[in-house]
This record gives structure tokens, C-alpha cells and sequence, in this order.
């Protein structure tokens, strides 16, 4: 029979590790007695970093007595007190190769579900002063795993643990752990892991990206480094003319851009995003992302570009690029595009955010797609609402098309219910009114405040976080989940003498720099430039390498606090041959 050792729990607490103060739980320990488990937690216990632990499915982490004992003779310690690995439930028995996603236990007054591996993370090796601890647990394969709450209840150290539930399809937590992490993922096995109703929503993704993935494509594992998106189309830049300007708004530019020499290039998908390299009169260089919003074409591109308040690029872009102008452009990237299949698609907007949706919409409408389609969007007014009228002939092309206009600050000649649909701002209270598709995939773009809003909100709802994809744009603050903030500066050059080498640019964060020797790795001069940055809770593929990462490599990534995990682009030793231009 097995036993509950130990029940152990922990609030976040600040440590130095690094140079750096990390915010975390990792520390556990046992407690007397018995401790009500809910929903989401042991009564006692939390999380520094929602983002990549915690939640109903994550609610419970367990750890085996075995394994402990492994570890210890491992690296020659002494005993390890309970809660050393950060988990809540120390356990005899239970074993890794023998608990199966979707078993059901019953111990003390609780009743529980299994439903994931313990996702590796760089804060085991704080706690176990062993730097490579999270890659040593999968290379080991020694992961630990989660419980969901079925039926919250109180536990107690020395409780029976007794299975009252098999899962189906009996694939096991190490076997889940290796499909993922280890190479080689057979197709029929990750067929069996998603008919497992149990595996979460995260690890059900992660082996529908590895089914999604072409395997004639590039190297790497879609499972882990997010959504596939194929390579750029060239490397670093080629010379573009700009062919048309057209002012959308008050405060929206377009621009077609097409190439120079004349020569057609791969297609961007709907929703990506190019890079706009800009030579000021005043010989300032900008970088900037700006994403396509029009049908993809292998002729030109179309962008649209608000004019922001102190905005370099953007002014310039409105008052001195002009048509018949050259502009060096890197080639379309991102893996915020649309998905294929039957699913209603639900694309949510606000201000300049509309443009990757906008593609989306196109190419939709240019198919005569059957899929139900939602359009929301939010905007302050007429005079500051872009492609309204060409959104409305899109939309009739559609059908099964719905439209839902919001703004928060009407003018007096917008017209209720041509123009707009309801006064106020787009948010989780008016999506709650739509009767919005659950089934659909969600496509959200805008200020960060924005679409966190929209994420709970549907959330809240009943989606799954799989199905809700986001997009931000321009570089956001850094991104470290359970870093303490306020440690970094906005990125800048790096100190010291510039470089001669190939240019490398940091597309979202606006940092153009020449390679120097000074540096080993394009991740020293990262670093250097304090370019946005999180620590990832995850291994990976480097971005420009493909080498193989592990727990504790810093992911690069704009996004917010509160996106999915699987927008991180990671980057380890790769040198730059040419110039270079990394989406960070």
C-alpha cells in the first residue's frame, strides 16, 4: 500500500541567485497535522510563478521516497529533509513508471487525478545548490508529477494512499515525460496521450504541435518551442521600395512595400510580422516589427503603422518616408498565425492591434471560408477606428460572420449600429454578453492591459488556454516570472568600444548592434543590452542553433506576464556568420 510521508507547503519568499532576486515557493516544508487541500492548493501553500506552476491542474506536486534516495546516493549527500524537491506530497510508492495520466487516488479525505509530469524548472537546482538539477531530472528520468482535485478534503502525513481509478490508455508519467522531452516522438504514441481526457492543457499543446509538425521541417521540437512557424524566407535584410502610402485614420499609415529587384518571396502566413529596417536623415538607425495587414501576397507586403507620441520610427514612417523610398526589411516571422480546421475563429482587436487579425480576416475571406468567424474590436472613436470600411466588406463575404464594434468615446457623428455596436470598452464583461463559440480558437491583439483582460475573460468562460493565442507589439517590460522587478534598464548598446563584426539586430526591443569578439555567444550580448527577458520554465530549441537547452537558459520573449509559455525564443552559443535579426 502506498503512504503519504509528508505533507509540506511554502509561500513565496525572495532569494539571491545569480546577481539576481528570485521570488520563490521551491522552499517546502512537512507540516503537523492535518491540512485542508483545495481546488487549487494545500491551505498554507503557494506559488512565485503562476505562469509555469500552479492551477487546477497543476494544484498538487508529488515526489517519491525513492527518489530521494536516488539523488542522495547520486551526489553523495546526507538524508534530504522532506520538501526538498518543492513538492507538496512526499509519497512511498507511486512510482513515475507506474502511475498512469488519468489515475485516480483517494487519500485521506481527498480525492485526486493525475495529470502531468512536473514541468522542469530551473528553481529545483536553486534549491538543490545544482545548477543543471531540472535537465539531471528528465536525463534521470525522475520528473514527479501532479495532481488535480477532484474533491477537496484534509490529509494528513502516514494517510493511505488507495487508487480507486485507472486511466485510459495506461501510458505512464515517465512514459509522458519522455514522449516530449527525450528525442524520437512516435506519431501513434502522441495519438495516445491526447485521447487521455485527463493530461492537461499544456501537455495536450505540446503533443498536438509535435502532430502538427511537418517531419521534413527543420530540427527542434515544436512540443516545447511553441507554435511551428517556419524559418524566415532570407536571412537579415533585402531592400524594399515603398509603392504606396495611404493614411487609414487619424494617427494609421499604410505602407505596400515590394522588392526592389523585382523578385517574388514566400508568403507570409496570415497574423506574421516583418522587420523595418529605418536610416533617419539624422543617421539614427531603427528597428522596428511591424506585422502584415493584408492578404499574404509573394509581391508585396502591407503594414500599417500608428503614429505614437515620441514614436522615432513612427513619425518618421508618417512625415519622411515617402513613395519610391528604399527601406531594408527582414523577411515575415512568427508563429501568431492562423489555424487551420473547422473551428469558429474569434478575432479580438483593440487599436493598432487590429492589423495581424486584419490578415487573418483577408485571407478568410478570400478562401469563401464556411468556419464561423467573430469579429470584435474596440476603438475610442470613428476618427481613431482604421479599416472600418473594409473590415465591413470582408465581414459580408463571410457566411457565418458576426461583428461586434465597440467604443469607449463615440463622436457625435458616429452613427449607433452602422458605425459601432455598443458604447464602452471591449472587455471581459462584454464578451460574456456575445455567447462566444467555447469550441473556437481565439485570436487577441492589443495593449498588454487588453489582452490579459480578454485571456481571463474567456478563461472564465470555459476555453481552454491552448485555444487562446495573443499577440502584443513592441517591446514590452522584462518578463521574468518570479524575478523581483525593477532590476533591469531598458535595453541600450552595450558598454564598451562598438564592434566590426556583422550587424545584429533585436527586432522588438529596437537594438541594433555590431557584432564584437568581446562576446562568446549571441546570449552574452543579450544580456549585455538588458534586452527583455524571462527566465524560461521550460527546455527548448536555441533559435539560432537548434542545440538542445535545458532549465536555467534565459527564453527571450515580448510577451506578457500572463501569455502562454510557448512564445519564448530561445538563444545559447550561436556567433552571427551575417547580419542577423532575432525576434527579441
Amino acid at each position: 500500500m502506498a503512504r503519504l510521508l509528508s505533507v509540506n507547503v511554502g509561500l513565496p519568499q525572495e532569494v539571491t541567485w545569480q546577481g539576481r532576486t528570485v521570488c520563490s515557493a521551491i522552499w517546502k516544508a512537512p507540516v503537523d497535522g492535518r491540512r485542508m487541500v483545495r481546488r487549487l492548493n494545500i491551505d498554507g501553500d503557494g506559488q512565485g510563478d503562476l505562469a509555469g506552476h500552479g492551477g487546477e491542474h497543476r494544484a498538487v506536486m508529488v515526489y517519491q521516497i525513492e527518489s530521494y534516495r536516488y539523488w542522495q546516493n547520486h551526489f553523495g549527500r546526507g538524508e534530504y529533509p522532506f520538501g526538498q524537491f518543492g513538492e507538496n506530497f512526499t509519497v512511498d510508492g507511486l512510482a513515475d513508471a507506474e502511475v498512469c495520466i488519468g489515475d485516480r487516488y483517494r487519500i485521506g479525505r481527498a480525492l485526486f487525478e493525475v495529470t502531468q509530469p512536473r514541468v522542469t524548472c530551473y528553481r529545483v537546482g536553486i534549491r538543490m545548490d545544482e545548477p543543471e538539477m531540472a535537465a539531471l531530472l528528465v536525463k534521470h528520468r525522475r520528473p514527479g508529477f501532479y495532481f488535480r482535485v477532484l474533491e477537496e478534503g484534509e490529509v494528513e502525513a502516514g494517510d493511505e494512499i488507495t487508487q480507486v481509478d485507472r486511466g485510459p490508455e495506461r501510458i505512464s508519467v515517465l512514459a509522458i515525460d519522455a514522449l516530449l522531452y527525450l528525442p524520437g516522438h512516435p506519431r501513434d504514441q502522441l495519438e495516445r496521450a491526447l485521447r487521455v481526457p485527463a493530461l492537461s492543457a499544456g501537455w495536450r499543446h505540446s503533443f498536438e504541435a509535435l502532430l502538427a509538425q511537418d517531419s521534413g521541417g527543420p530540427g527542434g521540437n515544436a512540443g516545447l518551442t511553441g507554435a511551428a512557424a517556419p524559418p524566415p524566407a532570407w536571412p537579415g535584410f533585402r531592400p524594399f521600395r515603398v509603392v504606396r502610402k495611404r493614411q487609414e485614420s487619424g494617427a494609421v499609415v499604410s505602407l505596400v512595400l515590394e522588392p526592389a529587384d523585382g523578385q517574388p518571396f514566400e508568403k507570409a502566413r496570415p497574423g506574421q510580422f516583418i522587420v523595418l529596417r529605418l536610416q533617419t536623415a539624422a543617421g539614427a538607425r531603427l528597428i522596428r516589427s511591424y506585422s502584415v495587414s493584408d492578404a499574404p501576397s509573394a509581391a508585396s507586403y502591407r503594414i500599417s503603422v500608428k503614429r505614437e507620441t515620441g514614436g522615432a520610427a513612427s513619425t518618421y514612417v508618417n512625415d519622411t518616408l515617402n513613395v519610391g523610398d528604399l527601406v531594408d526589411v527582414g523577411a515575415a516571422r512568427g508563429a501568431f498565425t492562423l489555424t487551420s480546421g473547422d473551428a469558429p475563429i474569434v478575432l479580438i482587436s483593440a487599436g493598432i492591434g487590429v492589423t495581424p487579425v486584419l490578415a487573418m480576416l483577408h485571407i478568410l475571406a478570400t478562401q469563401s471560408s464556411a468556419r464561423e468567424v467573430w469579429w470584435l474590436h474596440g476603438a475610442r472613436n470613428g476618427r481613431e477606428h482604421p479599416f472600418a470600411a473594409e473590415t465591413r466588406e470582408l465581414l459580408k463575404t463571410l457566411s457565418r460572420a458576426h461583428s461586434q464594434i465597440r467604443y469607449s468615446a463615440p463622436m457625435p457623428d458616429d452613427r449607433p449600429g452602422i458605425d459601432f455596436d455598443a458604447r464602452g470598452r471591449l472587455d471581459a464583461q462584454a464578451l460574456a454578453k456575445l455567447g462566444l463559440p467555447a469550441d473556437g480558437d481565439f485570436f487577441i491583439c492589443g495593449p498588454s492591459v487588453f489582452m490579459r483582460d480578454m485571456t481571463s475573460g474567456l478563461q472564465a468562460l470555459g476555453v481552454p488556454s491552448a485555444h487562446i493565442h495573443t499577440e502584443t507589439f513592441g517591446a514590452s517590460a522584462s518578463v521574468n516570472p518570479g524575478i523581483v522587478g525593477g532590476l533591469h534598464k531598458p535595453p541600450h548598446l552595450p558598454d564598451g568600444p562598438p564592434g566590426t563584426g556583422p550587424m545584429v539586430s533585436f527586432t522588438r526591443s529596437g537594438v541594433n548592434v555590431r557584432w564584437s569578439p568581446g562576446f562568446n555567444s549571441l546570449l552574452e550580448l543579450a544580456e549585455a543590452c538588458d534586452v527583455p527577458a524571462r527566465w524560461s520554465c521550460r527546455t527548448g530549441v536555441c533559435h539560432m542553433c537548434e542545440t538542445g537547452l535545458v532549465e536555467g537558459t534565459i527564453g527571450y520573449r515580448p510577451d506578457p506576464v500572463d501569455a502562454p509559455a510557448d512564445g519564448n525564443v530561445l538563444i545559447c552559443c550561436a556567433r552571427p556568420e551575417s547580419d542577423t535579426a532575432i525576434d527579441l
